[in-house]
């Protein structure tokens, strides 16, 4: 570890016993109910904002203003600082910066793609070591005894394009991950510029690099900027990659891939903790913090936010498909409530 990347995880330790819980976690109300057999046996609470193009609010339930982490929902802003700081990809490289993505074949190759373009190797990734994100590929990898590795782990494409930004740059590609790197700070400042307010907070993400909180106002905001953008400019090549190419966003399993697939104009982004962010091509923007970082109900209560809203898609039976089993059978569901 560097010295400076030794700093930023002193800094992460000293907050971790002392920081209080924003209002996006204290005051959220029940936003789904886990249904067994017609018997509520758990409750998601959770914060969730839609915005309209004019940045007033269609929805606001729990605390739009409270900061949260937006996990990898942050990528699809973090892979615009990186255009506008030179770097040129092809579309499905440029969506794969912006992913998660599942592990898959294609994933990988395209990440070795976007390293060899900028003259590197695997050897250069410092993302932390993973298998594949997606069940079926780990399961293969664990079934050949392949041991866990950058570029496996979700996030390689986003730090493949981070380090062939700083080769663009001529900035150092060994502290690239240091929050007082240009690249960091460019991307902060791009962060702050689309979510119209400061970055409130910033710690170290799973994948090692800087993760920054806003409010989810501010990254509904930013979404539905990035969605309406013009023809031509920076923002709409990210917006256009993600449309085009959401297989490398996520991954042929995910929903994330389908509900972009399903829905003309839509960007999106899902995140760690239970972070969803929408764009929609009118300028309105969606994001959601399911209080307790479980996954299961985010989906299920983005598909309800976009129902309210009117939005058309053939993706959202899909995402409100969350069945509860019982001896292998659903015998109940996760569903939105309050919405």
């Amino acid at each position: 570890m560097t010295s400076a990347h030794a700093a930023d995880a002193a800094v992460a330790d000293r907050g971790a016993a002392g920081a209080a819980p924003s209002g996006a976690l204290l005051d959220a109300p029940v936003l789904a109910h886990v249904v067994r057999g017609g018997f509520v046996e758990s409750v998601h609470h959770g914060s969730l904002v839609a915005l309209a193009a004019d940045g007033t609010p269609e929805i606001a339930l729990g605390s739009a203003t409270g900061p949260v982490f937006p996990r990898s929902s942050n990528k699809p802003l973090q892979a615009l600082a990186m255009v506008r700081n030179g770097l040129r990809l092809e579309p499905e490289l440029l969506a794969l910066a912006c992913s998660s993505h599942s592990g898959e074949d294609f994933h990988l190759d395209g990440v070795r793609r976007i390293l060899a373009g900028a003259g590197l190797t695997e050897a250069a990734l410092q993302n932390t070591p993973d298998w594949p994100y997606d069940a079926l590929e780990q399961d293969h990898w664990r079934r050949e005894r392949r041991e866990k590795s950058s570029i496996a782990q979700n996030c390689s494409g986003k730090h493949a394009a981070m380090l062939a930004t700083c080769v663009l740059n001529g900035w150092d590609t060994v502290t690239y991950r240091s929050s007082d790197h240009p690249l960091q700070q460019a991307m902060a400042a791009t962060l702050e510029e689309l979510a119209g307010e400061p970055v409130a907070a910033t710690a170290v993400d799973g994948c090692g690099a800087p993760v920054m909180a806003i409010s989810l106002t501010g990254l509904a905001r930013a979404f539905g900027r990035l969605a309406s953008a013009e023809d031509g400019t920076h923002e709409r090549a990210v917006a256009d990659a993600i449309r085009t190419h959401p297989a490398y966003l996520g991954g042929t399993r995910r929903d994330v891939t389908a509900l972009v697939r399903g829905t003309p104009g839509l960007i999106a982004k899902d995140g760690a903790e239970a972070v969803y962010a929408v764009g929609l091509a009118d300028g309105r923007g969606i994001a959601l913090k399911v209080a307790d970082g479980g996954q299961r109900a985010r989906p299920v209560i983005v598909a309800a936010a976009l129902r309210r809203l009117g939005v058309e898609s053939d993706a959202l039976a899909e995402l409100e498909n969350a069945p509860v089993l019982g001896h292998g059978e659903p015998v109940g569901a996760v569903v939105a409530v309050g919405i």
